[in-house]
């Protein structure tokens, strides 16, 4: 066993309960003491005192531009992750096998003399087709081909489940095309982080276009150009808010139709070679937006647009080409758009790469060694005593009416909790990977993929699909199948201890399992029914009485303010405020019951329910460069962290028990203007 092999299994090895031995181990708190900050009183910052000590003495790694609870869990899955990657790309493994594309992705990658010698002569016929544009109707061909190639273009086409039908698949097309995070740092004058995105836009394009071999004044025109078409496009796509709105996205339009929106788009066609032109419906999430750019194709210069898709063909590439194109991106995209000082190691990169394009490849090894069945029976039980909980919630619930609540209970019935890893893996044996092939292996994997998801059409939804690797160190909540999605590499310290009192799980990781749940209750879930299907199943006075609720819960957000001249946009992080706040009061009335009437011990100097809350704290801990944090603001719909800690616990009564927090504690909430939506 090498010294890497046996530090992670030393570190499984303190999840699992009783394996292997004569007793069970002593239970623990699972608070990390080390990372509280004693200084700060509990109903003054609840956030600060659980974290405090551990923001104190950690600073941002200069690869990242953030570093939280979810990077510490991550870098303990990328070494696993290297390990058994590495252990491909040395091996000699047979043609054609799952091992030899793992190990020939990452081989091809890692092997930067051949990649340096190369240049950016790898996509040299995507330059050359661009350059040979002669027309609109040619421009909008190039367009769809180069999205199918993963190129972002100013639209892109998804399929999904319809939102009307859950159990069919539907193309959705929607806005894009921009390069800074968010239409904001195009629009915004008064900001000064943006202010400096925009400033290096047009450099960046200018340098990068230099390597696509333009001369230098050719470039430096053309990158004012594409600012300028960045801009309009930003002008009119819809904002972050609007998007998050399912009835406003659900734009249903024949085929035969989309010519409403213009024709400049040339629909015939550009189906035609994105490989949908068979479909009788799509959805447009944003017609305004299209009816716009169907205007830019005519107004904005043919050259311009050449300019523009060129840019976007080297953006897209630049990451795996030659070190110099590479480093030119990286400097805007990453330093000063986001305030990372230094490029991630090229084996993480390698590691991102292999998992973004055959991610279940390299999952199903992961699960083998590093996921144990002890972990698995946990979750499970603690998803259904959270389930149990909501049930049982929903029964006392003021504010709602009878034939609603009774709607309630029969969508929370057929969720589906998904844990671990997929019952039936991906099947990559048609996805051909060559050694030294860089580029081309990561056109064909893009082309493979968009032709995995062409093949939907037509067929019944997949349940057993998922939408994150089991390596993924994150959960997700679907809408349209009513699942709720825990990959296996969520599921371990400080998230989940096998070996702690249940309190800090049921904070920790029970917290998590109701925000997810609770996104099917959220503002925008709520709109979907138990099959997942976008339909109203509320009487109006139930949904008024909601929406009241979920003002005030957007009132007190919007009085957040994470850096000086910004405020939590309340809108925006409403799903996420309420999965936060019902999410952390469902766990926490889960945990109590499962004390069984009797008394939780206190251990470590903190009850039971008092190491509930830290737990849960402890699992948001984290801190980001100013400019991430801005562009974080601006976009997620997330809250900052401290404010996902804060926030929901000024509204649950148990917390304010559990610290005996009085008016004037800077956690004081009055008990009539605490909110309480689940």
């Amino acid at each position: 066993m090498n010294k890497l092999k046996a530090i992670l299994t030393l570190a499984m090895a303190l999840v699992v309960v009783g394996c292997g031995q004569d007793k069970e181990p002593e239970l623990v708190s699972g608070v990390h003491l080390d990372a509280l900050d004693r200084a700060t009183r509990p109903q003054d910052d609840f956030y600060q005192f659980t974290n405090g000590g551990w923001l104190d003495s950690t600073e941002i790694p200069e690869i990242y531009s953030g570093y939280t609870v979810y990077h510490e869990v991550n870098e303990r899955v990328e070494e696993a992750l290297r390990g058994i990657i590495e252990s491909a790309a040395q091996s000699e493994s047979d043609p054609g096998s799952e091992a030899q594309k793992v190990g020939d992705l990452y081989n091809s990658f890692m092997d930067l003399e051949a990649i340096n010698a190369k240049g950016i002569e790898p996509i040299r016929a995507e330059l050359e087709a661009i350059e040979a544009i002669d027309s609109i109707d040619s421009l909008t061909v190039a367009m769809a081909s180069l999205l199918r190639a993963g190129v972002p273009v100013p639209y892109r086409i998804q399929i999904y489940p319809a939102l009307e039908d859950s159990s069919q698949y539907t193309v959705y097309v929607n806005q894009s095309g921009i390069t800074m995070p968010n239409r904001d740092y195009y629009l915004q004058t008064d900001n000064e982080n943006f202010a400096a995105a925009r400033d290096g836009l047009a450099p960046y394009i200018s340098n990068i276009l230099l390597r696509g071999g333009m001369d230098k004044y050719e470039a430096e025109q053309a990158a004012k150009n594409v600012v300028a078409l960045e801009t309009a496009i930003a002008t009119v796509q819809w904002d972050s808010v609007r998007n998050r709105d399912p009835q406003q996205i659900n734009n249903p339009y024949a085929v035969s139709a989309l010519s409403e929106l213009g024709g400049n788009l040339n629909w015939s066609a550009s189906l035609a070679v994105l490989g949908v032109a068979g479909e009788e419906q799509v959805i447009v999430e944003q017609p305004s937006y299209f009816e716009a750019l169907n205007g830019l194709l005519n107004d904005v210069s043919l050259n311009t647009w050449k300019q523009y898709l060129a840019f976007r063909v080297l953006d897209r590439f630049a990451p795996y080409l030659d070190e110099t194109t590479a480093t030119i991106r990286f400097d805007y995209r990453n330093r000063i758009v986001y305030g990372q000082k230094e490029e991630k190691p090229r084996w993480k990169r390698a590691i991102s790469l292999v998992d973004s394009l055959i991610g279940e490849a390299v999952g199903k090894l992961y699960v083998a060694e590093y996921f144990p069945p002890e972990a698995k029976a946990k979750m499970q039980e603690l998803v259904r005593n959270v389930t149990d909980t909501l049930d049982e919630s929903i029964d006392e619930l003021e504010w709602m009416g009878g034939e609603t609540r009774v709607k309630s209970k029969n969508k929370l019935a057929k969720f589906t909790a998904k844990i671990g890893y997929p019952d039936e893996w991906t099947d990559y044996s048609d996805l051909e990977i060559l050694s030294g092939d860089n580029i081309g292996n990561i056109r064909r994997a893009v082309a493979w993929e968009f032709q995995k998801n062409l093949a939907k059409l037509g067929t019944l939804v997949d349940d057993k699909e998922w939408f994150m690797t089991p390596q993924t160190v994150n959960a997700y909540y679907s809408p349209s199948k009513n699942e709720i999605v825990f990959p296996a590499a969520r599921l371990q310290p400080p998230f989940f201890q096998l070996n702690a009192d249940d309190a800090i799980n049921y904070g920790a990781v029970g917290g998590v399992i109701g925000h997810e749940i609770s996104h099917g209750f959220d503002d925008s879930g709520s709109q979907f029914d138990g099959d997942g299907n976008l339909v109203n199943w509320w009487t109006d006075d139930d949904r008024t009485a909601f929406e009241e609720k979920t003002k005030v819960l957007v009132a007190q957000y919007e009085e957040f303010s994470p850096v000086e001249g910004m405020h939590v946009n309340g809108e925006l992080t409403l799903g996420e405020n309420i999965g936060d706040l019902s999410g952390v009061a469902m766990a926490y009335r889960a945990y109590i019951r499962s004390l069984n009437g009797e008394d939780a011990p206190v251990i470590d100097g903190f009850t039971g329910p008092q190491r509930f809350f830290i737990g849960y704290a402890m699992s948001r801990k984290g801190k980001y460069t100013d400019e991430t944090l801005i562009s974080l603001i601006a976009s997620d719909p997330h809250s900052p962290l401290e404010f996902r800690v804060n926030g929901p616990y000024r509204n649950i009564d148990a917390f304010h028990e559990a610290f005996e927090t009085q008016p004037g504690d800077g956690m004081w909430l009055a008990p009539e203007e605490r909110v309480r939506i689940w």
